[in-house]
């Protein structure tokens, strides 16, 4: 029973040490944020915070017509769950643009 262990141990640690990190390149993003009449506070914070962490494809799959509400706890889970760094203000603003434009 030793040597099974002994022998399981040896080949799962030598098995780990083959293993390499795998690189790749990202895609150029082709997604761009839709302008919004009245909004460009918004748009311009979008841009600014958003496109940090997540593509605009990541936006423009979300559900259309979601609303006001929708994008403000859209906004407020990035700021409170993810730590983005958007002031009160620019979080206002880029949810008012979101439930405008998307």
């Amino acid at each position: 029973m030793m040597r099974f262990i002994y022998a399981t141990t040896l080949i799962l640690t030598a098995g780990g040490a083959l293993a390499a990190p795998k690189t790749y390149t990202l895609p150029e993003p082709t997604a761009q944020l839709k302008p919004a009449e009245g909004h460009t506070a918004g748009l311009e914070a979008a841009q600014a915070a958003c496109q940090t962490c997540h593509s605009v494809d990541y936006i423009a799959m979300q559900p259309p017509g979601k609303g006001k509400a929708f994008w403000e706890s859209e906004v407020t889970k990035m700021i409170k769950v993810y730590h983005a760094p958007i002031d009160e203000a620019d979080g206002k603003a880029i949810a008012a643009y979101l439930a405008a434009t998307y």
